[in-house]
């Protein structure tokens, strides 16, 4: 009895295994592949491959890019979008003429077609990623540097992708990486990264005077900025103490020329005349008050009663 109980769930178990991979097979689900990656370079061509066998009557196929939102690619057997003016179907395969970086992404594909066990659904993903070229970088070199100071050389580039790598030259030669490795009549004390684009000097020299220019690479191409001249000299010692000296005399001129007017007596004349000034105005102010204190005392005595005579 307990074999034939045993013998009936091992039945039942496969009978359920049957009708689940039916289901399977009629409702067309399929596990998604490994997310394939494909790499392009920016304004090349490229082709979205879908792996599925040739493009039928009964078919179906949608294209999409995955992101913030989805949006169609190819949907009811037409490219949407921008994707008509420069892109063309081969078979469930998409061809991109010239390729932006604004196509960079995740594409999803999902075909469906009858099969004999009913409706077939297959779907996968892949990644789109765009190579850029770098621009011409933007360089910064100094046109003079005094000899002994720290000085700093920048390149920069904002359009690479991946980011690049930036390579220094001087008088067209480039600059090793470790300038330890050059020739020993060249100066050591330099550092550059070849990741940010700086190239700095520790204590620049007058060896160090030339032409810099400034060379970006990465994987979809380079670019190299036009050489700019730096001029490297040593402090000039006679000019400072020549400017010292005319300051000085400057100075001295105008100490003179003060001295001289003193006593000339530009000075005293221009005191004197300001005091001479301030009397005039009191001596007037004086006769002012002088005349209105009369004009009063005659205007009281004609207001005053006359006498009256007496008679006898």
């Amino acid at each position: 009895m307990a074999r034939r109980s045993r013998h009936r769930l091992l039945l039942l178990l496969l009978h359920y295994l049957v009708v689940a991979l039916d289901y399977h097979k009629a409702y067309g689900f399929s596990a998604s592949k490994d997310n394939q990656v494909v790499t392009a370079i920016e304004y090349q061509e490229v082709i979205l491959a879908c792996k599925y066998p040739k493009k039928t009557i009964s078919s179906r196929l949608e294209w999409k890019k995955l992101g913030h939102g989805v949006s169609f690619v190819y949907y009811q057997q037409a490219l949407q979008g921008d994707f008509k003016d420069r892109a063309e179907m081969i078979d469930f395969s998409i061809r991109i003429k010239n390729v932006t970086r604004n196509d960079a992404g995740k594409y999803r594909y999902e075909v469906s077609a009858p099969s004999e066990q009913g409706q077939n659904l297959e779907e996968d993903t892949l990644t789109l990623e765009v190579l850029v070229a770098p621009a011409v970088p933007s360089c910064e070199v100094p046109s003079s540097a005094l000899r002994g100071t720290v000085v700093e050389l920048r390149c920069q580039d904002k359009e690479g992708n991946p980011a690049p790598e930036y390579t220094w030259f001087k008088d067209g030669i480039r600059l090793l990486e470790n300038p330890r490795l050059g020739s020993p009549s060249a100066n050591s004390s330099y550092t550059m990264n070849t990741k940010s684009g700086t190239l700095q000097f520790n204590t620049v020299s007058k060896l160090d005077s030339g032409e810099y220019s400034c060379e970006v690479r990465n994987s979809a191409g380079h670019r190299r900025c036009p050489g700019k001249r730096m001029q490297v000299d040593d402090l000039d010692i006679s000019g400072i103490i020549a400017a010292v000296v005319v300051v000085a005399l400057v100075i001295s001129v105008c100490g003179l020329g003060v001295c001289y007017a003193q006593r000339k007596g530009y000075f005293s004349k221009e005191t004197s005349f300001q005091k001479s000034s301030s009397a005039s105005k009191a001596t007037a102010m004086s006769e002012n008050d002088f005349k209105h204190t009369k004009s009063l005392k005659e205007v009281h005595l004609c207001d005053a009663p006359k006498p009256q005579l007496l008679h006898y």
